[in-house]
């Protein structure tokens, strides 16, 4: 697989020089300066694109070109976002680039009450605790119909939790869950969060899921013509959340995405820490299924706790992912791609846990230097070993 790693631009304290020491060869990344719905203009592109080549490096994925919320709610101004995306993607291919990652949830990206939990080690990790989150959601937000969506146990956990809580910690609670994470486009506050929410009131999964397919009705013929393709990621946590409905959360969801618009410039982002949190995703299976689909691979492993809700960020080779197995998965796609002379298939490690430096450098959280650098050997380490143990007759290749 080519190794990439995610770089938030010339902002990022992490530099492209640290990266390549990483052992990354491609960049993933975004002009996160440009409000969503707005055209990429193809200067602003060839100079990011400039600066990453000048270090060494190249830039291998877009991750995100943001999904304007009007096309999410199928509003009639959709029709001009969705035109201007597909702009942005004909710039891009116009500048060489050839993936671009997206996702369709709806008001917020990915979602985590702790930024910093503590770990046995020392280090920290990302974490969702549904207590947490069912307090921020009832007592803190106190969303209209909140109430009718957790049990009385649960509503009584949550105020007991918010009850620990001081002042500084409940702020910290609010800004973890809206305040927006790396890579997040959308900023808000407690106000303006609740509109956000109001604007998807009757919009249930089934409406979400016919504008996803129009939206990709509409842009897929666009990558097609730009040399793009399209990897959508999936919901994260992949649920319901705020009354708010998912649907890329499943192998099923998936399917959808794939049949909605069938095309080689059409699939996904298997981000194994998103699939993962939920039991009945098989990760293994969903690899092999969807092979031919994969056009950018997250790989990450997620533990779920004692509630089954609430997760952690586990070291890259543990929690509840295979990823042994998954890895085994990708290693027969990319021999059959060579084989046939398909794509590459970048990857990279995600939300990594911060580790000895990162604990006093400024680095974003799940995105440190040397917490990433960890999960990136590792990760290196199973697919070389992989590569060496699986008999080659089990793929077509070139020397079978």
């Amino acid at each position: 697989m080519e190794y990439t790693w995610r770089w938030f631009g010339p902002a990022d304290p992490i530099t492209l020089g640290e990266i390549r020491q990483a052992g990354a060869t491609g960049i993933v990344t975004a002009l996160h300066e440009i409000p969503n719905g707005e055209v990429w203009p193809v200067e602003a592109i060839a100079e990011r694109k400039r600066l990453i080549e000048a270090a060494g490096l190249v830039w291998s994925v877009v991750e995100s070109v943001p999904v304007h919320e009007a096309i999410k709610q199928g509003l009639p101004e959709a029709e001009r976002y969705i035109d201007s995306y597909c702009q942005t993607l004909a710039n891009l291919g116009e500048c060489g680039i050839d993936v671009v990652c997206y996702n369709f949830m709806p008001v917020l990206d990915w979602t985590r009450t702790d930024l910093a939990w503590p770990l046995p080690s020392g280090g920290t990790a990302l974490r969702f605790d549904q207590t947490a989150f069912a307090a921020f959601d009832l007592y803190l937000l106190e969303r209209d119909g909140a109430q009718d969506d957790y049990s009385d146990a649960e509503r009584d956990a949550a105020s007991a939790y918010l009850e620990t809580l001081d002042a500084s910690a409940r702020s910290r609670l609010i800004d973890n869950v809206i305040a927006g994470l790396p890579g997040t486009e959308e900023h808000y506050t407690l106000e303006n969060f609740r509109q956000a929410l109001d604007a998807y009131r009757g919009i249930d999964g089934e409406r979400l899921r016919a504008n996803l397919a129009r939206f990709l009705r509409a842009i897929v013929p666009a990558a097609e013509e730009a040399g793009i393709r399209l990897a959508i990621h999936p919901d994260d946590p992949p649920r319901e959340m705020l009354g708010l409905p998912r649907v890329v959360s499943t192998a099923e969801d998936a399917r959808f995405v794939i049949d909605s618009a069938p095309s080689p410039a059409n699939g996904l982002t298997f981000c194994t820490g998103s699939y993962g949190v939920r039991a009945d995703n098989d990760l293994v299976a969903m690899a092999r299924r969807f092979a031919p689909h994969i056009h950018f691979v997250h790989l990450r492993a997620t533990r779920r706790e004692a509630d089954p809700l609430s997760f952690h960020e586990a070291e890259h080779l543990d929690g509840d992912v295979d990823m042994v197995g998954v890895i085994g998965a990708l290693v027969e796609e990319q021999r059959r791609r060579r084989h046939e002379g398909g794509h590459r298939l970048p990857m990279r490690p995600d939300h990594g846990h911060h580790l000895l430096d990162d604990l006093t450098r400024d680095s974003r959280p799940g995105y440190p230097l040397i917490g990433r650098l960890k999960g990136l050997a590792e990760l290196r380490g199973v697919e070389l070993a992989v590569q060496r143990l699986l008999p080659l007759s089990t793929v077509h290749t070139e020397e079978s």
